[in-house]
């Protein structure tokens, strides 16, 4: 009886869906002058109408078999473009679907069509999805039919399974802000569990406060010479960029070839959206996996998933449009409002943050709630939204704000899927860094970086740098300290046939590199004074920088603040001279990042003031991470009461490689030691969960 029950609703649900869409082809027909229904035998209400029921029907098919095979031969397209296609995609469809009505014809222009679809799709979708909403009982069969469906795939039993683990990564949302946020309800499903289930622990980052080091060390195990977000190999001359998929391979296979172990996910684990793969044999919009090509390339196979259901393509398209316009709105109202401090969010920002923050967020989260339901034992997954968003508007903009409650409203879906999961799953959320807000220091001093340390070796510079402040200090230091005039080229260009190289100046949020590429190892202090003796003095001095690391002959590594203060890196001391106002742990941090091997000739931090958490970034960030100073060093993790504490009591977390080791332990404590790599074994590549399982088969608060 429960059975035919079941059929009765489905078929039902069925043909509301058609009635509904053919009423709604009826309505456009009216609406749009460019779009018409004709019947064969005339054009009386009741024949238009059947004409419109044949090209629902003829559309919903098409969308529900053609759709998929179309998706996939787009497969190798870049996400942002398969995400604009979706329109052009729906809209062929309806022309197709117009031109198979056996009682009729229909006629619309192509940008018509467009519309058409879209509309049909998204009335189709919200049909469907209310009717879900309202019947609990089949929207939780529909989900157990899945996880069922994915169990007989993989050739599972019924016997019951150890508890999985679902860590969700919040790119960039430090402790401090995620408190805050808890605090004043923009996150309710993490408060419920931090009232109920799960406990909250901080910890801290290496210098390298970024998500190439601590994604590396969390997933991989060793955050080793990784010193910044991008960096200088002098033997290679090569600037290694760790969002770079070519960067991230390496990165990944130095890291394998130092730990011994494909990394946290070996064992039946799935990958989703993040740097590094994990070692993870399921991988779905990973980088190090975009960078292979070939036949058996896979690596955007979680959005093909995903778009091979026209509801969720048009949905997720139609959010990415409202996710431009929100922006676009927002960056002018804040131009308007002559908010400081501000950065330029033009050219392709718009789309860039439309696609971060919804086609991402919705890709991955449908792979997790797939993950969930296929029954996989250790799923990771990055959500960037936040991250994006935050360098651009601030971190405690009410931009940023307002896309961490739509994460949260992510983090009920994944909790909703778990309750229909083959087996149980603890959930682990956290972070991988925080970000610190500030004027960018090329606002706060009218020059970059790289020209202040152009200005400071006697190179050219504009004449914009000169007129500063900061540009002519320097350039009278090196007058006085050369004993000669400083060349007035207006223009920094390369340098002469015969001369030395310029300096390599790279940066990091608000950590900058300078290395010197002809010189071959890190260069010393005293050989950088006898070539460029302002240099040091001009860095050191400036009021928009901390402090500098650089390796003297005499003392080894020191450490160069205002005021001619020089420490030996063996004698620095938290909260004292160079790091005065810089959180704990900060000189530990230097020590280590000064055993790498690609450690940059000089390193830069910027200024930190204790006070309002500020600092300055050497790249256009008015949030920013990637150095020391405030809320980028102190990101969070929190844990279900059911796993061991991640420390002991009073004891503190430290640098993503203990993180690696609390979480490797949490997969032990329910399902035995992970696996280690086996040399030359392959990661195979493949879609997510069907994308049956929609982000929007609940509804998600809207967007």
């Amino acid at each position: 009886m429960g059975r035919w029950r079941t059929t009765g609703s489905a078929l039902l649900r069925v043909i509301v869906v058609w009635v509904v869409s053919t009423l709604t082809l009826m309505l456009l027909a009216g609406l749009l002058p460019d779009f018409k229904l004709t019947s064969d035998s005339g054009d009386s209400i009741t024949r238009v109408a059947l004409t419109a029921g044949w090209g629902a029907a003829a559309f919903g098919l098409l969308s529900a078999l053609v759709w998929p095979l179309v998706v996939r031969a787009f497969l190798l397209v870049p996400a942002l473009v398969l995400g604009l296609l979706v329109f052009f995609l729906n809209g062929s469809l309806l022309l197709i679907a117009l031109r198979l009505i056996p009682t009729g014809s229909g006629a619309a222009e192509p940008e018509t069509a467009v519309i058409v679809a879209a509309v049909m799709s998204a009335v189709a979708s919200a049909t469907s999805t209310a009717l879900a909403v309202r019947d609990d009982d089949a929207y939780r069969r529909r989900l157990s039919r899945l996880a069922e469906r994915r169990r007989r795939r993989r050739g599972e039993g019924d016997a019951p399974q150890p508890p999985g683990i679902v860590f969700i990564q919040l790119d960039g949302v430090g402790e401090r802000f995620l408190r805050d946020a808890v605090k004043r309800g923009l996150m309710p499903t993490v408060a419920a569990w931090l009232r109920e289930t799960h406990r909250l622990t901080p910890w801290r980052t290496d210098w390298s406060s970024q998500t190439g080091a601590s994604q590396l060390g969390i997933l991989h195990g060793t955050t080793f010479d990784v010193p910044a977000f991008r960096w200088y190999e002098k033997e290679s001359g090569e600037v290694m960029v760790s969002n770079r998929p070519s960067s991230a391979v390496e990165l990944q296979r130095r890291a394998v070839e130092r730990t011994g172990d494909g990394g946290l996910l070996t064992v039946d684990g799935a990958s989703r959206g993040n740097l590094f793969s994990g070692g993870a044999d399921q991988v779905a919009l990973v980088l190090t996996a975009a960078a292979r090509r070939g036949r058996r390339n896979r690596s955007r196979a979680g959005y093909f998933a995903y778009f091979s259901d026209p509801a969720n393509a048009v949905r997720t398209a139609g959010s990415f449009l409202a996710e431009v316009a929100r922006e676009i709105g927002q960056s002018t109202r804040a131009r308007l409002r002559k908010q400081t401090p501000r950065i330029g969010r033009g050219g392709l920002y718009p789309l860039i943050r439309a696609f971060a923050t919804v086609v991402e967020r919705d890709v991955v989260v449908a792979a997790v709630m797939g993950d969930m339901l296929a029954g996989r034992t250790a799923v990771y997954a990055d959500l960037v939204a936040y991250d994006e968003v935050a360098h651009h508007s601030g971190p405690h903009s009410a931009d940023a704000e307002k896309v961490l409650s739509r994460l949260d409203r992510c983090l009920a879906l994944i909790a909703d899927a778990a309750e229909h999961a083959p087996r149980d799953y603890r959930v682990v959320l956290l972070s991988d860094h925080g970000q610190s807000p500030g004027e960018t220091f090329e606002s706060a001093f009218g020059l970059t970086l790289k020209d202040l340390v152009r200005a400071g070796c006697g190179l050219p510079v504009s004449r914009r740098a000169r007129r500063t402040r900061s540009g002519a200090e320097a350039r009278y230091a090196v007058r006085v300290a050369l004993r000669r005039p400083v060349e007035e080229d207006p223009v920094a260009g390369p340098c002469p046939p015969g001369s030395r190289p310029d300096p390599v100046v790279l940066a990091s949020g608000n950590l900058g590199l300078v290395s010197f590429p002809d010189v071959e190892g890190r260069m010393t202090r005293e050989h950088i004074d006898r070539r460029h003796p302002a240099l040091l003095a001009t860095l050191a001095a400036h009021p928009g920088i901390g402090f500098l690391l650089v390796r003297s002959q005499a003392h080894g590594a020191v450490v160069l603040g205002a005021g001619r203060v020089e420490v030996p890196l063996a004698e620095l001391a938290d909260g004292q001279g160079p790091l005065k106002g810089f959180p704990a742990g900060a000189a530990d941090a230097i020590r280590r990042t000064d055993t790498f091997p690609h450690t940059a000739d000089i390193m830069v931090n910027s200024m930190y003031d204790p006070d309002t958490g500020r600092v300055h970034a050497f790249e256009e960030q008015i949030g920013s991470h990637g150095g020391l100073g405030g809320e980028q060093s102190r990101p969070f993790l929190i844990s279900p009461l059911a796993l061991s504490a991640p420390v002991a009591d009073e004891g503190e977390l430290v640098g993503a490689e203990q993180v690696h080791r609390v979480l490797r332990r949490w997969l032990r404590e329910g399902q035995g030691p992970q696996i280690p790599l086996v040399a030359g074994a392959p990661t195979r590549v493949e879609a997510a969960a069907p994308a049956e399982i929609l982000v929007g088969e609940r509804d998600r608060g809207g967007e």
